[in-house]
């Protein structure tokens, strides 16, 4: 984000940092909150938040004057914190960019009573009122479905700023920042963690880049930068930072504050994701090609075999185990005698369900850690991968079409081993 301010009078510019990729914006009378998630996973039940947030973040949350959410990944769009948000405030602004994929695509089958969703335009400036204004752009990495936000604060609008919000990214964060020169530079939306027991090997493996070397490597390519790592409940003081970046302006939270979590609500939401395991559709083999073909991928020369597993990523008994050839969207019992790329997905039960069930998008397996890839050969297939997790219908499967029209013959066994309720977490031995 990029803050104006006027020359003389600094009215009160503050940032407080929540969690993740959630900040709140105080600019004079107006508060600002970007990015909500404040409870439960991301990503059905892969991420869940490294960071505690400060005990009032669902009032600060509750008293916004507006809220943006950047894309649709639930670690920005967190359905159950806005469904707390509904429960006192439904009405609050929200405004999303106009993505060709809605960002808030799947409001109605979460039952989330929102009623103040605004989608505008990309690149438009955006009133709140007579001293503050923002713009939403689309995102350069992501353009079908991320954005970024200028906010301006109390100055002359700069006409002349739009030809240089277009600049690519740099590959490096280190670069960008030293490149754009910004008076601050805060890195967040990185602090998730693989909290689940089952995910200890994710958690061990994917090893993260610390905020704190990011900005040591700053200070030091760039030491006229001032650098903030932030923790829950801090706050900076925007207008002190510009007008005297030798003065302390950030504020950490009160010595004995808890900063990481240590303890996360697995069952109820892990629960919920395996209730779909004992749905009546998974009853019929069928359900196999009339989710594929409602997916709407082919044409593609790729031969994919999907296989349901429990925690450990073993195949379970009376799972399912399929082959779908994307060239003419046919599902083989045996490989192409053709020569053909193969990719082999094993997903944990529970979620492939949850998603097949509710039409949802597939990063909530490949981003949230709940499959395991082996390609032969070697070769991401961007088309397949991007369709699946940006590209499905918005409106979901008919499951109810679908219950009517399969024949009981199709019936299928149940899969063995798998608990629905509070055991969740166990796995197959």
């Amino acid at each position: 984000s990029e803050f104006s301010t006027p020359n003389s009078t600094f009215m009160f510019l503050q940032v407080t940092y929540l969690t993740h990729a959630c900040m709140e914006l105080q600019l004079g009378g107006k508060k600002m909150i970007f990015d909500p998630w404040l409870t439960g996973p991301a990503f059905a039940r892969g991420w869940w938040l490294l960071h505690e947030p400060p005990a009032d973040s669902m009032e600060r949350l509750c008293m916004a004057d507006l809220i943006y959410i950047s894309h649709m990944h639930s670690d920005h769009l967190s359905y159950p914190t806005l469904k707390s948000l509904s429960a006192t405030r439904p009405d609050v602004p929200i405004y999303v960019g106009d993505t060709s994929r809605p960002v808030f695509w799947m409001l109605e089958k979460s039952q989330v009573q929102l009623t103040n969703i605004n989608v505008v335009p990309f690149g438009i400036w955006q009133n709140i009122d007579e001293h503050l204004r923002f713009m939403i752009l689309k995102d350069e990495v992501h353009p079908e479905m991320d954005t970024c936000i200028i906010v301006e604060y109390k100055e002359s609008w700069k006409a002349d700023f739009i030809k240089n919000e277009r600049k690519k990214l740099m590959n490096y964060k280190a670069q960008l920042v030293k490149s754009l020169q910004p008076k601050i530079y805060c890195p967040f939306a990185g602090y998730f963690v693989e909290a689940h027991p089952s995910d200890r090997y994710i958690k061990e493996t994917n090893t993260k880049n610390k905020a704190e070397e990011l900005n040591a490597l700053i200070k030091k390519s760039a030491p006229g930068i001032t650098t903030w790592t932030p923790k829950p409940g801090a706050v900076l003081d925007l207008a002190l930072a510009l007008m005297s970046p030798s003065r302390k302006a950030i504020t950490d939270p009160p010595s004995g504050t808890n900063i990481y979590k240590d303890s996360w609500d697995f069952d109820l939401y892990v629960d919920e994701l395996n209730r779909a395991i004992t749905a009546e559709i998974f009853k019929h083999k069928s359900w196999i090609q009339f989710y594929y073909n409602w997916a709407g991928f082919k044409n593609y020369d790729l031969v994919v075999r999907v296989i349901e597993t429990d925690e450990d990523f073993i195949p379970i008994d009376n799972g399912y185990n399929y082959l779908v050839d994307f060239m003419d969207l046919s599902f083989p019992t045996q490989r192409p005698t053709r020569e053909h790329p193969y990719e082999e997905i094993k997903n944990r039960i529970g979620v492939m369900r949850h998603v097949v069930k509710n039409g949802l998008l597939w990063d909530n397996l490949y981003i949230g850690f709940q499959n395991r890839l082996s390609r032969e050969p070697d070769v991401y297939h961007h088309q397949f991968w991007n369709h699946f997790q940006t590209e499905l219908p918005v409106t979901g499967p008919d499951w109810d079409l679908f219950l009517q029209q399969a024949p009981s013959y199709q019936r299928s066994a149940e899969p063995q081993g798998i608990q629905t309720e509070s055991g969740s977490a166990s796995t197959l031995s």
